[in-house]
């Protein structure tokens, strides 16, 4: 469940979405899943953070592309 593990704070990092109020932002944490890392891998990176915080950042993400048309390469 994400609430309370992804926070948005105008002062902190811009405002984008972060793990519960510290600078790591969702982006970072799916870049590093996108970029093939492991929760193993990320958790080690950063043990401040708990799988349930990982699993918020890819719910987190998965709500805001629902019902929604994500733009793609277009064919050559």
């Amino acid at each position: 469940m994400i609430v309370g593990r992804i926070t948005v704070d105008p002062g902190r990092m811009r405002g984008l979405p972060c793990i519960r109020d510290t600078r790591v932002t969702v982006t970072a944490v799916l870049g590093q899943l996108a970029a093939g890392q492991g929760f193993d891998q990320i958790l080690d990176d950063y043990p401040y953070l708990e799988q349930e915080d990982l699993l918020a950042a890819l719910e987190y993400a998965t709500l805001l592309t629902q019902e929604r048309e994500i733009p793609l390469a277009r064919p050559a």
